[in-house]
């Protein structure tokens, strides 16, 4: 039987072997440790760092923080880091911690469908617009709250639809619809002051409505008219107004034409923008070329897209089977081509498997958070993006988080520690100082821009994009006054005598139907691209180096017989991205996010591009996020209906704004920017987050490994 004095020394022994036993732990090496490392997930990562300093050290790993990065957010890995980063710890903190997914404010001031959300360009305010008539302004600063407003329904307006700030923030372009026939197309576009109160500045006509105008400059804004030439054929003419058009005299001008376009199968110019012209100016060739995908206005005449209402105000044909007047759009099918599919028009928004199953190209799709597709660029996209990103990160500091900051990456119930909230926005202070100034009245010292629309030669549905270069533009500062009545009454009189010697035969009318005949008194469009599907939506990226492009495809192969009568398009909604230097598609986004109505009653759903994120609406009642680099769907935000528009704010990307049939505007913001205004992101709605949060049970080897600079 073992003493008593015997006792103590035994548990001595067994104490020693205990700590034995721990300091074996602490002594193991890093290659061991990061084998065990890698099948946790990053909160555990971060929870066995705080074991000890060892552990602490190895759990900050790189290529630990790399595996995660690219098996959570199911990145491919080929697509290497953003350049200019060096830290994938950083990158997995941007995408967890700093993307807008906490929903802090649902406004519900507006009384029916908000059709359109912008932001000023110093990101202290933003306009909403809605069928209820009115437009609103509001102040982004938590909570939001109504700057200013207006109705516009004292004006005859049915509804208001889209609205952007100028340059300098200043002033407030508002377009909207006008009450009149049902398929009436007339539209107006008014310009408010935001200096002093929220005075009208002017009112200029819009037709059709969807053109929605742009601001050229600081204090010039675009607008357009339709004008029917022949059955089907019309031509569209894109004013340049002044912003303000109180005049002291009858002869200052407050309009001048800039384009004058023709259009052929109901068309018309719709949806423009202005942005700056990055290309190096062309030779001076002959515009007509033919490319995979594109093609210019003299193959054919540039027909702006057409929304249902333009084609309504005149005849219908008399069969399926019209032929469309100018440069044939349609081919006879050859032995080697097979007749197209009978497909099934949509009724409504509801899901139609007979219409989806007809498109052979396309692949069914599940409603599961695996649903979003990541964006795939090309070759080009990325090497631009290389060369540009490490130019501008040039003697930038690492990236890198300390160890605080690094415990806040994880969401959902783990504890936030100190954040640095240096890297999440600017001050108010320097918003103040890079506002933009008031731009000169002289025109001709801007640089050349591109004039974008939609437009369409197949059909009046949107279904090309086009590029017209705008070169020198110079406003009159006196307007003509014309010939005086007395000069025209002789010129009518002169005209009668002409008439009589011919024996009564007027002067022949131009063929309006052949646009070869008639292309001398009409504008040129520089560039064609056709996405092959009706387009609903387009963004340019802050740079204006990229434009972003919703389009609902229609199916392979169909083939137009009226252009009265559309194809039908997918449920499904594509992103392209066209790159403005060079004019090609970089990129694309395949069945990325829902869309229901049929061609004839489609409708814009509005996307927005910042520097490291793209959103989108769609029609299956979520707005949606992707970053722009990686190409993954990071979030999905729910409303009620269907989701028409988002926006970021551009000097905080860590907001974004959306606005939906449902009646309501919805602020999101980060987990960073919400720890910062003092509130706790428990208490709030959050968006659907489409990545992994379980443990890995693969290895690191399934990831590249080698450095990405």
């Amino acid at each position: 039987m073992e003493s008593e004095e015997d006792r103590p020394d035994s548990t001595s022994s067994s104490s020693d072997a205990s700590t034995e036993t721990n300091s074996n732990w602490y002594y193991l090496p890093d290659s061991i440790l990061l084998h065990i490392f890698q099948y946790l997930s990053a909160r555990e990562l971060l929870d066995v760092g705080l074991t000890c300093r060892s552990w602490l050290r190895v759990s900050y790993d790189e290529f630990l923080w790399k595996d995660l990065f690219y098996y959570n957010f199911k990145i491919d890995p080929s697509v290497k880091i953003v350049p200019g980063k060096t830290s994938w710890l950083a990158e997995y903190k941007r995408l967890s911690y700093h993307t807008p997914v906490v929903q802090t404010e649902v406004l519900k001031e507006h009384s029916h469908q908000v059709l359109h959300v912008s932001f000023a360009h110093n990101g202290k305010m933003f306009a909403t617009c809605s069928k209820d008539g009115y437009v609103l302004v509001w102040d982004s600063n938590y909570p939001a709250s109504i700057k200013y407003y207006h109705d516009m329904k004292t004006f005859s307006w049915k509804y208001t639809q889209f609205s952007q700030f100028n340059q300098s923030d200043t002033l407030l372009l508002v377009s909207g619809v006008h009450f009149g026939t049902p398929h009436s197309t007339s539209g107006e576009i008014a310009v408010f002051s935001l200096q002093a109160g929220f005075n009208l500045q002017c009112r200029v006509m819009n037709k059709p409505y969807d053109i929605f105008g742009t601001w050229y400059s600081d204090r010039h804004l675009l607008s357009g008219d339709l004008h029917w030439l022949a059955h089907l054929v019309s031509t569209s003419i894109l004013w340049l107004n002044k912003a303000s058009q109180e005049s002291d005299s009858e002869l200052v001008p407050i309009m001048d034409q800039l384009y004058k376009f023709y259009n052929c199968n109901a068309s018309s110019i719709r949806a423009v923008m202005v942005a700056n012209c990055l290309a190096p100016s062309p030779p001076e060739v002959e515009a007509a070329s033919f490319e995979s995908g594109a093609w210019t206005s003299k193959d054919h005449p540039s027909s702006e897209r057409g929304n249902p209402p333009s084609h309504t105000e005149i005849n219908n044909p008399s069969s399926s089977g019209y032929s469309s007047p100018g440069p044939s759009t349609e081919h006879a099918l050859t032995e080697d081509e097979e007749p197209p599919e009978v497909l099934h028009p949509v009724s409504s928004r509801l899901q139609c498997s007979t219409l989806e199953g007809a498109f052979l190209n396309w692949r069914r799709l599940g409603d599961g958070m695996d649903y979003a597709c990541p964006i795939q660029y090309n070759a080009e996209y990325r090497q631009v993006e290389t060369q540009g990103k490490r130019e501008n990160a040039a003697g930038g500091t690492s990236d890198d988080s300390d160890s605080e900051e690094i415990r806040s990456i994880v969401p959902d119930d783990v504890e936030l520690d100190e954040v640095d909230e240096a890297s999440s926005g600017i001050s108010d202070a320097s918003m103040e100082t890079e506002e933009c100034a008031s731009e000169s009245d002289d025109l001709s010292e801007h640089a050349e821009k591109y004039l974008i629309f939609t437009t369409g030669s197949k059909t009046y549905t949107p279904h090309q994009i086009g590029f017209k270069r705008i070169k020198s533009v110079s406003f009159p500062r006196k307007m003509d006054p014309g010939p005086s009545l007395r000069e025209r009454l002789a010129e009518r009189e002169r005209e009668r005598e002409r008439e009589k010697q011919n024996a009564g035969v007027p002067r022949p009318e131009p063929n309006w139907l052949v646009y070869e005949e008639v292309a001398d008194r009409f504008d040129k469009v520089d560039h064609l691209i056709d996405l092959h599907g009706h387009i609903i939506g387009m963004g340019l990226s802050p740079d204006h180096r990229y434009l972003y492009v919703n389009s609902r495809p229609w199916p392979r192969g169909y083939v137009i017989k009226n252009p009265l009568d559309p194809p039908p398009i997918a449920q499904e909604i594509d992103i392209h991205v066209i790159d403005l230097v060079t004019l090609k598609e970089v990129g694309t986004m395949l069945r990325a996010h829902k869309a229901y109505t049929p061609n004839n009653e489609c409708f814009f759903i509005f996307l927005d591009v910042c520097n490291e994120y793209v959103a989108s609406g769609a029609e299956d009642k979520h707005g949606y996020l992707w970053d722009r680099h990686y190409g993954v769907c990071l979030a999905k935000f729910p409303h009620v209906d269907v989701v028409n528009s988002v926006a970021f704010n551009p000097r905080d990307p860590e907001m974004l704004v959306t606005t939906s049939d449902d009646y309501t505007v919805k602020v999101w913001r980060s987990r960073s920017k919400v720890k910062h205004l003092g509130l706790e992101d428990r208490n709030f709605p959050r968006g659907l987050e489409v990545r992994r949060k379980t443990a890995r049970c693969r290895s690191r080897s399934s990831v590249p490994s080698e450095p990405s600079q």
